[in-house]
């Protein structure tokens, strides 16, 4: 596959419906969901922290972080492990679909019909055949108390 220089490869994942992409420099690992364990007086987007090898990484519900309904019973989804500056975060998502890579000037801004569903979380949105992707920006995604949280609950 012939990139351009400017090219950058997207994970692309669905929440519903919605299609959303996170750059994959950004990704270090994609899993099964795991044990979860709760954490008493957390943020409201962390719904806990799992074990994985050792490392405590807490969890956001990329359903709940968008208001949208839980995950259906019995389905279990996909569990996105992101680097966030030198912590990680498991992002919870429906099922991750493929790898895309995508001309950087491809990326658009979001359109502002997207205000107030997200818009402040997303980079741009891209076209890949016939589906459009919402580009997340993953440092977004939480506040200054949570990555104090987040911080706190991985040291």
């Amino acid at each position: 596959m012939n990139r351009e220089p400017q090219d950058i490869q997207l994970a692309c994942f669905n929440l519903g419906a919605n299609l959303f992409a996170v750059d994959i420099m950004r990704i270090k690992e994609i899993i099964l969901p795991q044990k979860l364990y709760g954490l008493p007086r957390s943020s409201q987007l962390l719904d806990g922290v799992i074990n994985l090898r050792g490392a405590v990484i807490p969890v956001m519900d990329m359903r709940n972080r968008f208001g949208m309904t839980p995950l259906a019973e019995g389905k279990n989804g996909k569990l996105l492990i992101v680097c966030l500056s030198r912590q990680m975060l498991a992002l919870a998502v429906d099922d991750v679909m493929e790898v895309i890579s995508v001309p950087a000037r491809e990326i658009k801004p979001p359109p502002d019909v997207a205000e107030g569903v997200g818009r402040e979380y997303l980079v741009g949105v891209c076209l890949s055949g016939e589906s459009v992707f919402m580009v997340l920006d993953v440092d977004v995604l939480l506040g200054p108390a949570d990555y104090r949280e987040i911080a706190r609950i991985s040291a």
